[in-house]
């Protein structure tokens, strides 16, 4: 970590550390258990967003129990030994204020958005289910088949979430990052009891988490909150840092799937390049965000003017994964007409990349960048994203300095750098092609490698 100054503040208790660079003025400490803390002012509203990342996600599950850290996000919900089933969401409407959660590969976030003056009453909820969750043979059963039932509806009943499982399985083959975070059928219902209490003791830890109070909030306010709420809950002897493999980088892999389903009415194309994330290289990282935003993001972007304005696609769009703990994902995606033929839509996806690389000046540059720069002053003024964004990149691992220079690491893309991770990305990386097409389209004979999903 560059530039920062440590501070030993009441002793024993945490080591303050305040960036130079000043994104969001954000400070951090650390108490003795292990807890990670930021806090990020935001005096325009008496209004708190507290978001609690614990560093555990689908990617850390035990083989055969996928789901498990789905299901346990569920669970947290169902009452400790001192709030029984369902008062947390009582408590917490009856504060006026909102609670969530969200499970990722990587991550398992809990978050609560309230008055400043309720900010009290939600810390002590979530530091309660962070030591005492209760899990009673009931709530466990009920929420297990509300779990199976989500994944009913979200991905087998959904044409576009089953076939972008495929695209995953495919590309990362043997890796964690294959496994869905929802975890299959077979898997929710193969999950006990005993498999969701093992996972919450070895990974609901406070050396394990980190908790973001963005708002109307000072440090001195925060320590002394966290402190009395999380400080007395200790360390889980049973933790250990989960250290799973991820997919290679370097020896260069090229995968195909086709998929067609009854349900779907138009072709959909997509290709995939897996690529160092934000915290794996930064450097590469921000190139790849600006050329990504300048390529497939919006109205004004290459492949709007290019493609869809002149017919030659109904819709297309690019996206980059940087905020991850293994590799990023940047893809291309085009939607076709019935009309469209499917060959042209895929050599636009094997084109479009090096097309708009040669396009792409140093005058455009700099005005895509002034978007993503102007973007970033809704994020300072909003909370809710500006703990969203901070709290991504500490659960991955990044420090504080990482976050206050995000704005000065847009600023310093070069075009020369975006040529070189976009180049290298073209050369180098593993890539994955995937059609989506309706079940009575005409195959092409160009297909070697196919997935054929008739549907129910």
């Amino acid at each position: 970590m560059n530039k920062v100054v440590y501070i030993i503040v009441l002793a024993g208790f945490c080591f303050l550390q305040n960036a130079e660079a000043k994104l969001f003025n954000a400070t951090s400490f650390e108490l003795k258990n292990g807890l990670e803390v930021v806090v990020i002012p935001n005096h325009k509203a008496p209004i708190i967003k507290q978001m609690l990342w614990y560093k555990v996600g689908s990617i850390d599950e035990p083989l055969g129990k996928g789901g498990t850290a789905h299901l346990l996000e569920h669970l947290m919900f169902r009452g400790t030994k001192n709030v029984k089933d369902s008062e947390f969401n009582d408590v917490v409407a009856l504060h006026g204020a909102d609670a969530n959660a969200f499970t990722s590969d990587e991550v398992t976030v809990y978050h609560e958005f309230s008055d400043i003056s309720r900010l009290e009453v939600m810390m002590a909820l979530e530091a309660d289910r962070m030591a005492n969750l209760e899990i009673n043979d009931d709530a466990f059963d009920k929420e297990r088949k509300i779990v199976f039932q989500e994944r009913q509806q979200r991905v087998v009943n959904n044409p576009a979430a089953r076939f972008a499982e495929i695209m995953e399985r495919t590309l990362w083959q043997d890796s964690p990052y294959a496994r869905p975070v929802t975890g299959t059928e077979a898997e929710i219902m193969s999950i006990n009891k005993s498999d969701v209490e093992a996972f919450y003791n070895r990974y609901y830890t406070p050396d394990n988490a980190v908790l973001v109070l963005s708002g109307d909030i000072d440090v001195k306010t925060a320590m002394k909150l966290t402190k009395k709420y999380f400080g007395k809950i200790d360390k889980r002897m049973a933790f250990l840092s989960s250290k799973q493999p991820s997919a290679a980088l370097t020896d260069k892999q090229s995968y195909r799937v086709e998929s067609q389903m009854r349900e779907i009415k138009t072709p959909r194309l997509v290709k995939s390049y897996v690529v160092p994330s934000l915290p794996q290289n930064s450097k590469e990282a921000y190139a790849l965000m600006v050329f990504a935003k300048y390529f497939g993001d919006g109205y004004n972007s290459f492949l709007y003017d290019n493609y869809v304005l002149k017919g030659k696609v109904v819709s297309a769009s690019s996206s980059y994964s940087a905020l991850r703990k293994g590799p990023g994902v940047f893809s291309v995606s085009v939607y076709l007409s019935d009309e469209q033929d499917i060959d042209k839509g895929e050599e636009i996806l094997n084109t479009s990349v090096e097309e708009a690389l040669k396009q792409l000046t140093a005058e455009r540059l700099e005005t895509e960048k002034q978007k993503m720069l102007s973007g970033l002053v809704y994020i300072q003024d909003n909370p809710e994203d500006a703990a969203m964004l901070a709290g991504q990149m500490l659960a991955l691992g990044m420090g504080l300095s990482d976050i206050e220079n995000y704005e000065e690491n847009l600023k310093a893309v070069s075009l020369e750098d975006i040529q070189s991770a976009v180049n290298k990305m073209l050369r180098h990386s593993t890539d994955i092609t995937g059609l989506l097409l309706p079940y009575n389209t005409q195959e092409s004979s160009v297909l070697p490698v196919k997935t054929t999903e008739e549907g129910k």
